[in-house]
């Protein structure tokens, strides 16, 4: 047997209804947000990331699957969406065809990092983006659009914490103070965080280290020094975040890992993953547009990984098993069974059906494990009064109805149920 390369994973029969309802709910939500969607490559150019994400990070220092093609060009497996759809923003000019440019994408990134709980080399992200508006309410828009979507998706015991590391102008006086408060004493922290003080002090913020917390906790806060335009503009989209009822947390220690980021960040953080807890994380990133080869744009937005997600999502929610199995009893209901099964299924009901002649009781067994919410039982009897026999398997209820009107009772039943489960 050849295994699957390690931090990789095949998402199984048994998992996949999660996933598919844990996507129905992200595009609805993305839908009612006005989010369009779209789809780049899982391949581009090494230099997109190098300029866009930062040659500093540790994605593309360290993480990127970056080669070499057999053309010479050195492309990469994305890392992140972020830039691929800046591309595409610009390539294609979508501020002159959209009325409000807001994408969504939903697609798998590589990153060669080490795997662990909700975490592994090829995952999948959602990743939500916003072109060229830079009202501050928008920013607490998009936040509330992360709290709504971790709370549709049924996940409970979150915290929303949210920060502002400046822009251009206010950042430089802090990165000094970060510097001046370190001191001496860079050379104690671990190898990273010293790169880290000679290229992009604020990053030190994001070291997991543990003998590096004492340091990072007595560095100066990023809040201390914004300018002006900047305290105002954080001001500002916290208070509608009050104003839409949302509790959150101000930490200076949240500067996020990637160097495009400005103003504000948030993270919604989950209790249920350990170390690994940011369920959703992002900010604004005006600036990159530019840095792109774009007009100057502002940008904002936000990325959720589909495995942190769904392994925080309550265990009950959403193993969609078959609305129906079809029991055929004796040969010569066979076929109609199978008829049957075909007209349900064109009349959109998921259906089931047995191949194999087992016995009634194996049938049943095997319709209770598949998680039929009924079974239809075709035997000599029923085929002689042109009914079929319906069992709901939950209530155990059995009634006889007309061949002729089951396919439209089933789909009047699955309609109800689909309703009730949206409440």
């Amino acid at each position: 047997m050849i295994p699957s390369i390690r931090g990789t994973r095949d998402i199984l029969p048994d998992e996949i209804d999660r996933w598919r309802y844990a996507e129905r709910i992200i595009v609805d939500i993305c839908g009612h947000y006005g989010f369009r969607e779209i789809r780049t490559p899982v391949i581009e150019r090494e230099e997109l990331f190098a300029k866009g994400t930062g040659e500093e990070t540790d994605i593309v220092q360290k993480e990127m699957y970056a080669f070499e093609d057999k053309g010479g060009e050195r492309v990469t497996l994305r890392p992140e969406a972020t830039p691929s759809m800046v591309r595409a923003y610009v390539e294609h000019a979508l501020e002159q065809h959209l009325p409000t440019v807001k994408l969504f994408s939903l697609g798998p990134m590589f990153r060669y990092e080490r795997p662990q709980k909700g975490r592994y080399r090829q995952f999948h992200q959602l990743d939500v983006e916003i072109f060229g508006i830079v009202d501050p309410l928008l920013d607490a828009e998009l936040i509330e659009m992360a709290t709504r979507l971790v709370s549709a998706l049924g996940i409970e015991s979150t915290e929303l914490v949210v920060n502002s590391v400046g822009c251009p102008t206010c950042r430089p006086n802090f990165s000094r103070a970060l510097l001046s408060s370190l001191g001496d004493r860079t050379h104690e922290l671990c190898t990273d965080c010293q790169r880290r003080a000679l290229k992009n002090p604020l990053r030190i913020f994001d070291c997991k280290v543990p003998s590096d917390q004492s340091i990072i906790d007595s560095l100066p806060h990023s809040s201390d020094y914004l300018c002006a335009d900047c305290r105002t503009h954080f001001e500002a989209t916290t208070s509608q975040l009050t104003a839409f009822g949302i509790d959150y947390r101000v930490s200076h220690r949240l500067v996020r890992g990637l160097d495009y980021y400005n103003r504000t960040t948030f993270e919604v953080l989950g209790d249920e993953l350990g170390a690994q807890n940011a369920l959703i994380g992002g900010g604004r990133y005006d600036g990159l547009v530019r840095r792109l080869g774009g007009p100057d744009r502002a940008g904002i937005g936000f990325a959720a990984g589909i495995e942190r997600l769904i392994l925080a999502m309550p265990s009950n929610s959403k193993r969609a098993g078959p609305d129906v199995f079809v029991v055929a009893i004796g040969t010569d209901a066979f076929e109609p069974a199978h008829l049957l099964a075909r007209d349900l299924r064109h009349g959109g009901v998921t259906s089931c059906v047995d191949y194999d002649g087992r016995s009634l009781r194996a049938q049943m067994k095997r319709a209770d494990r598949a998680g039929a919410r009924y079974v239809l039982i075709v035997g000599g009897d029923e085929l002689a009064r042109g009914e079929v026999t319906v069992k709901n398997m939950e209530s155990g209820d059995q009634s006889t109805v007309l061949r002729s009107d089951v396919v439209n009772r089933l789909r009047e039943v699955m309609l109800k149920a689909s309703l009730s489960d949206t409440r």
